[in-house]
């Protein structure tokens, strides 16, 4: 998905919408910026602006267009209460991309979504090219075979070695293979899923 300048959105919605924000490089351009903007009183923000600015923040880091969120979004309200909150974020972290990327296979979720893309990701065994591909309980998220030898991931295992996974997943370095062995829990806290569902119940 195209999403513009990465460190122009990352100065609007948080260092945390992309890995390439949170690097050294990106603070040194926030230093210099804001010394630009020194002085300046910032705009205060009305609840329709903050509830636009964390739909944002999310659908950004997961990579997904709008249309496609809105899709989730509507899924999720036919679900009342917290349920839907629940029901918004499973759909967003079982993407099978989101899941290569939880597993520690891809850095960036948008390498895990071109290594899906690719044919390199199979699940149950069976090559899926689809990145928006929704995994459930019990499913087997595996490098495929004939892409282990792939330079890619060479160094997959040795990587991993030492990764700490969710408490969702689980994943076997020797076979390059994991399970979704849960329902995903919210527990970083980074988006407020409420306040993106009372920006589209508007």
């Amino acid at each position: 998905m195209i999403s513009g300048p990465k460190y122009k959105i990352c100065r609007r919605l948080g260092s945390a919408i992309f890995e390439k924000c949170q690097t050294q490089k990106f603070a040194v351009s926030e230093g210099r910026h804001a010394n630009k903007k020194r002085g300046k009183k910032p705009k205060a923000l009305s609840a329709f602006g903050l509830q636009l600015i964390e739909k944002q923040k999310i659908r950004f880091s997961y990579g997904v267009s709008e249309k496609q969120f809105s899709n989730y979004v509507k899924a999720a309200m036919e679900k009342k209460g917290a349920g839907a909150a629940e029901s918004l974020f499973d759909r967003l972290e079982n993407r099978l991309d989101n899941v290569v990327y939880r597993l520690g296979i891809a850095h960036t979720r948008a390498l895990a979504r071109q290594i899906v893309s690719h044919g390199h990701i199979t699940v149950n065994g069976v090559r899926t090219r689809v990145p928006s591909y929704a995994v459930r309980v019990d499913d087997v998220v595996a490098i495929r075979e004939g892409s282990k030898a792939r330079t890619l991931f060479s160094d997959t295992a040795k990587k991993l070695e030492k990764y700490s996974y969710p408490s969702w997943l689980s994943f076997d370095v020797k076979t390059l293979s994991g399970v979704v062995t849960g329902r995903p829990k919210n527990t970083e806290g980074n988006f407020d899923i409420n306040t993106v569902l009372e920006f589209y119940s508007r």
